[in-house]
């Protein structure tokens, strides 16, 4: 699995639920939600 930084919890989490996007310019991202308060989590690159 992958890493993201949680704002919220200000720690870097595991990726639950991940998926990976394109953003707008065209570049891979992985998008999912945190394990601790469910809130959303980014990371740029594939």
């Amino acid at each position: 699995m992958s890493q993201a930084y949680c704002v919220k919890d200000k720690q870097k989490v595991e990726i639950q639920n991940a998926q990976n996007i394109t953003m707008k310019n065209g570049k891979p991202a992985i998008q999912g939600t945190c394990p601790i308060c469910r809130g959303k989590v980014f990371r740029i690159g594939g």
